[in-house]
């Protein structure tokens, strides 16, 4: 039986104040005062880098803001048209290994892009989801665990402007190696364009389904969540991220 869970819609949110709300919604899952949640969204241009220890040095330019993060992994980069999902997730006994963790992330990906129409796959020793031949890469994923609660998680290509990678080696990658849905979509049978929003109902399937949770949209946040995201946002502007 699927564990319940919530799923938010961010809209277009900046980078500072999404990570703050993460850290706030983890606060509140540990207290069990809210259940498993799924935040949805897109972020203006920036630069995320990981615990890697020479993630910094993949960043090649100072053209977007850059952020240093608690997540695994390397640089990578963040902007319009990118699908963006953080699980807030309780690991509970028998889920607590944030490696199986990451695989399933990958394997509901994986599945978003079939039911788009693109054929997409994981790729040995890399974290992420790469087309079917393995040489182009839709997904970057990275995720934190805090006192058995998850935060961080994966960011999908759709319709983001790829030459936008140049910025950095994304995940100490060739900017060159990255594609998006809608790129691989013309290449292979020049299908319309699509936007993130237009992938959330396969993406909350998806993912609920890969994690054993069914994520239903919450109607208008709660005050829990509201009250977090005030915080989140109060944070940023007293410089407190």
């Amino acid at each position: 039986m699927q564990k319940p869970g919530y799923f938010i819609h961010m809209g277009m949110i900046d980078y500072e104040t999404a990570w703050n709300l993460q850290l706030r919604l983890v606060e509140l899952r540990q207290k069990k005062q809210i259940p498993d949640i799924l935040l949805l969204g897109q972020h203006p241009h920036v630069i995320t880098v990981g615990r890697r220890q020479n993630g910094r040095a993949n960043v090649l330019s100072e053209k977007f803001p850059i952020f240093e993060v608690e997540r695994g992994g390397d640089a990578t980069y963040h902007g319009p048209g990118q699908l963006v999902g953080y699980p807030i997730v309780f690991l509970e006994e028998g889920e607590q290994d944030p490696h199986r963790f990451l695989r399933l992330l990958e394997q509901a990906i994986c599945q978003i892009c079939e039911d788009v129409g693109v054929s997409a796959t994981v790729k040995e020793k890399y974290t992420g989801v790469w087309t079917q031949d393995q040489h182009r890469k839709l997904a970057s994923l990275g995720v934190a665990l805090r006192n058995g609660v998850t935060f961080h998680g994966f960011a999908l290509n759709v319709s983001t402007d790829l030459s936008c990678f140049a910025e950095l080696n994304p995940c100490g990658l060739s900017s060159q190696v990255m594609t998006s849905i809608n790129k691989e979509r013309e290449r292979d049978y020049n299908a319309e364009a699509l936007v993130p929003e237009s992938l959330y109902p396969g993406v909350v399937k998806r993912v609920g389904d890969a994690l054993g949770r069914e994520f239903i949209l919450h109607p208008g946040f709660g005050s829990d969540l509201q009250e977090a995201l005030g915080l989140a946002r109060q944070d940023v502007a007293l410089g407190l991220g």
